[in-house]
Formats: structure tokens, C-alpha cells, sequence
């Protein structure tokens, strides 16, 4: 029988094999002792002796699971204080921290502040060039495809047209690789180098045209709110305005504005993601964006800027889900005087 390839998901992890197999050949496959785990086929228990005699085909949802030592999970599903889920589109994930590869001395230290920072969403750009470094090594090496949600995005690009070839050729690299941002891009049109601000016209006429080709777009945009709310109306499947200019590390420079985007896209969509990005340049500015109301933040430069960039990463992955926490706990009102927070009766000498 000739060789096929077969998409599956195991465990909630995408797989790219080689077909035809049967539940018996995967396991073998993938090292597996038959008599250490129970799975399931598309939530229909496949036992032992049907093992065989059971074909894994293209679309297969599959769980193999194992015993381990009991106790409590890592992240308690009963823990009144574990953040709520991020949803973007078709999309779900835990951290609210999007992290961008670039910058960095090298590729291990990429691959371990993307694992301190604790982002399951990674920003990669589509360049014709640089598919190796100079010991012939690729980004791919070090960035488990299978463990990230890639994040293609048009940097560098400076016309509708650019954008659009970018985004079109990352979908089709992610495709290959079986990776779930296939059907995604973080869309930047820039209007010049120096600025690198973006391009408000040429951003929408991308916007719509992404969306038409079913693209979810994640635009990036300046914090004018009616350039956000056009944006929204386009069909981007969130918007992140700016906090300060691209590497600047100025942090958030206008929160009323990000305040007034917030009220406009989640007045009547509470749910609508709003993330912050650019700017950025340390834990404090992750806080207030987030203290803010944002759904979450992106950045790169605060990280591989860093004069330690490993500690930076651990910074902002607390930083995120503390701005997280306080935004939900709420804040106390300021005042212009001070208010004592102990009592004032019965204070020695005072009648």
C-alpha cells in the first residue's frame, strides 16, 4: 500500500505521520508499551484488542493517557484566582503574554526566556532570506512547533501589497509545518523606517482583504480610537494599538486613549480582545497595560533588550498576571489627602 501522510492530534498536540497505521503502529511508533495506556479515538474508547485492527486516518482526535502519582493538578481548575482563558477567534490559551524571537545574542537564549516567560503564543517574521544562521542552524530548530502557537507577522513590510504576499507565504510555511497560526497573522503595514509607525489606510485595506481570504487578523495599530474601531468594524479579530513607538521602551504614553479603545470595541462585546503592543520596556509597563483592562500584551524588545534577558522574561510573565489580578480586584479611588489606615479612636494622649 503506498505511503500517505496523516494529520492527527495526540494529547492536543497536532502530529504529522506517516500513514496507513493503526492505533497498534502508532504506538509502536511513538514508543509507547500498549499495556501502560489506555486510548481513546475520537472520544470513543479503543481497547486493547481492537488496537490492530483499528486505522488511524487524517482528522483523528486521539488521547493516550498513563497513570502517574496522584495529588493536585498544577493549575487547579478550583483556584478562585487562576486567570480565565484568552480567547482570540479560533483560538484559546492560558498565558496573556505574546513574546516576539528576534533580538537575541542566540538561538538557546531565545529558546530559554520563550520558556521562562511562559507564552504559548510566538511572533515570527516571514523573510526570504536568513533561513539559516551561520552555523547552519534554523529558528525551527530551536522553537518546537508542536509546543507554540506560531504567530506570523508582516514586519518590515511597508505597502498593502507587501503585507499581503507576507501573510499569504506564512500561512502556507505554517501549513507545512502543521501548526495551529496557520489561519492567523499579526498584520503591521509601517508608514516609514523612522517612525515605524503604522499606515492607517493601507492597514484597513489589508484588513478587509485578509478577512475576505479568511485569514484572523491581529492588527496592529496606533492608539487613535477611531482608527481601532475601524479596524473592528473590518473584521480584525483583535486590535493592538500601540503603547509607545516599536523598541522605543517608552511603556504605555497615552493609557486614556487605550481607556477609550477599550469602551468603544468591548462596550457591547466584553469578550473582544484588545492587546497592547510595542513599547514595552519593563515588568511595570506589562502592569499598567494590563491594569488598564488590555487582554494582554505582546513585546520583544523588553525582553531581548535586557541586560538579562532571562530574568526580564520571568519578570514579565508575573507582571502579566499580576496587572491581570489587580484589574479584576480594583483598584482603590486616589485621593489629593491622606487617609489613615489605622483607627484614629484611642490613640494615647488624644482625648
Amino acid at each position: 500500500m503506498p505511503s500517505t501522510t496523516v494529520y492527527v492530534t495526540i494529547n492536543g498536540e497536532r502530529r504529522e505521520l506517516d500513514g496507513p497505521l493503526t492505533v497498534a503502529e502508532l504506538l509502536r511508533d511513538l514508543g509507547v508499551r500498549p499495556e501502560h495506556v489506555a486510548v481513546e479515538r475520537n472520544r470513543d474508547l479503543v481497547t486493547r484488542r481492537q488496537h490492530a485492527e483499528t486505522a488511524v486516518v487524517s482528522g483523528d482526535v486521539l488521547e493516550i493517557v498513563t497513570l502517574v502519582g496522584g495529588g493536585a493538578p498544577e493549575d487547579p481548575p478550583t483556584d478562585p484566582l487562576a486567570p480565565e482563558p484568552l480567547t482570540i477567534g479560533g483560538h484559546t490559551f492560558r498565558s496573556r503574554l505574546f513574546v516576539g524571537t528576534g533580538k537575541y545574542a542566540t538561538l538557546e537564549l531565545m529558546r530559554d526566556c520563550l520558556d521562562a516567560s511562559g507564552a504559548e503564543v510566538v511572533t515570527v517574521a516571514v523573510r526570504r532570506e536568513r533561513l539559516f544562521d551561520r552555523e547552519g542552524r534554523n529558528l525551527l530548530d530551536f522553537l518546537d512547533p508542536e509546543r507554540y502557537t506560531i504567530l506570523p507577522n508582516t514586519a518590515g513590510c511597508f505597502s498593502a501589497d507587501d503585507a499581503l504576499r507576507t501573510a499569504r507565504l506564512g500561512r502556507e510555511l505554517l501549513e507545512g509545518l502543521g501548526n495551529p497560526g496557520a489561519d492567523w497573522v499579526k498584520l503591521e503595514v509601517l508608514a516609514d523606517p523612522r517612525t515605524l509607525l503604522p499606515d492607517p489606510v493601507a492597514t484597513l485595506e489589508s484588513t478587509r482583504v485578509l478577512v475576505a481570504e479568511g485569514f484572523q487578523v491581529l492588527c496592529y495599530t496606533s492608539d487613535d480610537p477611531i482608527m481601532a474601531r475601524r479596524l473592528k468594524e473590518a473584521g480584525a479579530a483583535s486590535v493592538m494599538p500601540a503603547g509607545s513607538p516599536i523598541g522605543s521602551g517608552q511603556g504605555v504614553l497615552n493609557p486614556n486613549n487605550i481607556r477609550i479603545i477599550l469602551e468603544d470595541l468591548k462596550g457591547n462585546d466584553p469578550s473582544y480582545p484588545v492587546i497592547v503592543d510595542a513599547g514595552v520596556g519593563t515588568a511595570s509597563d506589562v502592569a499598567i497595560a494590563m491594569e488598564l483592562g488590555c487582554d494582554g500584551v505582546l513585546l520583544n524588545t523588553g525582553i531581548a533588550g535586557a541586560r538579562d534577558p532571562l530574568r526580564m522574561a520571568h519578570a514579565m510573565r508575573m507582571a502579566i498576571e499580576a496587572g491581570r489580578l489587580a484589574h479584576g480586584a480594583g483598584r482603590i479611588p486616589t485621593k489629593l489627602y491622606a487617609t489613615a489606615s489605622s483607627p484614629t479612636q484611642g490613640v494615647i494622649g488624644r482625648s
